[in-house]
């Protein structure tokens, strides 16, 4: 058989044994959860590119000007003020890194869920490699939204490899049958 039938004997496979099972479908809700993650990234970008620093460390003055007046000392408020106020020197690299990575994963989501053979291995390297950077950056200076992302992105990784290792044995199967 040609590869290209392969592949498709291989899906045809696939989804007829694991379509509806709980793991696949926590699997999908994952990947959505990271699709939504890339397209925030990506309007985040985006705005970063467009919005002077100046008008962003505006806005978040007066978003935050009631909860400071209230309580000067509240975590949230002070962390976005001085996020927003050192926009000037990082504005540049926070878009580029945010369009990069936003256009990065969701490419790997939309392979991830077309169940392409390629995604795997490219979600392999792109979760492994900024995993190993995020818990490098939690060791330099703990966050807890880093701290989740970097759990979430090793659930994605858990689930990836139990997918992947699914997929090849339903190819195993489907060219045992074939030949």
């Amino acid at each position: 058989m040609d590869p290209v039938g392969e592949q498709v004997v291989e899906a045809a496979e696939f989804e007829a044994t694991h379509k509806n099972d709980a793991l696949d479908k926590t699997f999908n809700v994952t990947l959505l959860l990271k699709g939504l993650d890339g397209v925030l990234e990506l309007v985040g970008g985006i705005l970063l590119l467009i919005i002077s620093p100046d008008t962003i460390n505006r806005w978040a003055k007066s978003f935050t000007q009631n909860e400071l007046s209230e309580d000067p000392h509240d975590f949230i408020a002070r962390h976005l003020l001085h996020f927003t106020g050192n926009l000037h020197s990082t504005q540049f690299f926070g878009a580029m890194y945010l369009l990069i990575h936003g256009v990065a994963k969701l490419v790997v989501v939309v392979g991830l869920y077309r169940r392409e053979h390629w995604s795997y291995y490219v979600a392999f390297a792109f979760l492994g490699g900024f995993g190993i950077y995020q818990i490098y950056r939690l060791t330099v200076h703990f966050g807890i939204l880093l701290f989740l992302l970097t759990i979430f992105d090793g659930v994605i990784l858990v689930l990836t490899t139990i997918e992947f290792r699914r997929m090849r044995a339903a190819r195993r199967m489907a060219l045992a049958e074939v030949t």
